[in-house]
Formats: structure tokens, C-alpha cells, sequence
């Protein structure tokens, strides 16, 4: 009788959660998706959840503990991890890790602006809600997409790595919880970018829903 290798990973996360989405998408583009266990959680601002907090003090997903029991967490350390597992080469070497993760740290900063956006907006009570600070997170992401469309010849010349994921999920998520902002009319070449870049299958395996 054989038994059941245990996961890789067993990942509390969210399928709204688009630093989850980052982990997933790196997953499924490894190969290593089936291997990755999904526990619930209910991640919030504001109230915490126990059961995420097992993982990560700080109560955020993605929260994962590998195979050994070791704990990781936050997205940047989850995705480097299963890089490194399945030696996928999306952290890659030499000038181009470092073009990499400068590309994640963007695409980081972008959803870190957006989030506190919609906070604000969602979670803040509305006599408390301050319609600059809204306002200032919202021209940070229109300064990260000004980036991004400058940076697509370099990007559409590049093979998929942690970098590009990161900035898909990134515009995907304006897609899904900012439609309105209409990024695309500004951001030519991004849109561009990103209409090829999101039909890859690790992107259409990972979108988001509530």
C-alpha cells in the first residue's frame, strides 16, 4: 500500500488575494499547482484570522509551511521557494535577477497602492475616509504604469520570470477590483503587453473571482 506524498506546500490563501494569485500563477507555470494544498482563510485588515496567524504572526496571506514544516511567507519568499524546488529559472542569474525582482518590487508596489486604495474605500468607516490619502495611492499606481509602459520592449523581449508575473498580476488585479480606472487608454503599450501576456495558461489558470 502506497501512500500519499504529502504537499510541497500547504498555502492559506484567498482566490481574491492577488499577492495568492502571484503564488499560484508560479506554481502552475512550474508545474508544481496539483502539488500545492489550499487551506481557507478569511484574511482581513482589520479583524484577524487565527488560523492564518499559525503561519505568519503577522495574520497575511499567502502563509504557507513547506513539506519539513518550515513556515514562509510573504509572496516574495513563497514564490522564490518553489523557483528554487523545481529549479524553474524564474529568479534568474547575474543583471537579469536583478531587473527581476526590481519588475516584482513594482508590480509589489503597485498592488501594495491599490490595496490601501480600496481599503479606504471598503473598510475605513466613510466619516473617517479621507478622500487625499485615496487619492494619493491611486497616483502611485498611475506612476507604476507610466514605469510599466516604458519598460515593455525590455519586457516583451524577456522570458517569463518572477518579474513579469508579478507585473500580469498586478494589471490584473486593476482589472478586477478597479475597473473603471481605464488604465489601458494612458498606458498603450502596457495594454499591448498585457493582452498576449495574460493568455498565458499559468495567468488564465489563476484569475481571480469572489
Amino acid at each position: 500500500m502506497t501512500t500519499a506524498a504529502a504537499p510541497i506546500l500547504r498555502l492559506y490563501h484567498a482566490t481574491t488575494s492577488p499577492y495568492v494569485r502571484k503564488v499560484m500563477a508560479v506554481a502552475t507555470q512550474l508545474g508544481l499547482a496539483s502539488q500545492v494544498e489550499l487551506l481557507a482563510s478569511a484574511a482581513h485588515p482589520i479583524n484577524r484570522d487565527s488560523r492564518i496567524a499559525t503561519f505568519n504572526p503577522i495574520g497575511k496571506i499567502p502563509a504557507a509551511q513547506t513539506r519539513d514544516g518550515q513556515l514562509l511567507f510573504d509572496s516574495r519568499v513563497i514564490c522564490e521557494y518553489l523557483d528554487d524546488y523545481a529549479q524553474g529559472g524564474l529568479f534568474p542569474v547575474g543583471a537579469a535577477r536583478w531587473e527581476a525582482l526590481a519588475r516584482q518590487a513594482l508590480g509589489d508596489g503597485l498592488l501594495d497602492a491599490a490595496l490601501l486604495a480600496r481599503y479606504e474605500r471598503l473598510v475605513r468607516p466613510k466619516e473617517l475616509q479621507s478622500d487625499a490619502w485615496y487619492q494619493a495611492q491611486l497616483g502611485k499606481v498611475q506612476a507604476v504604469l507610466a514605469s510599466i509602459d516604458q519598460q515593455v520592449p525590455a519586457l516583451a523581449s524577456t522570458p517569463s520570470d518572477i518579474g513579469s508575473i508579478t507585473l500580469g498580476c498586478a494589471l490584473g488585479y486593476l482589472d478586477f477590483r478597479f475597473p473603471d480606472m481605464d488604465w489601458r487608454s494612458h498606458c498603450p503599450e502596457a495594454a499591448r503587453w498585457f493582452k498576449d501576456f495574460d493568455t498565458q495558461p499559468a495567468m488564465i489558470a489563476t484569475r481571480p473571482y469572489e
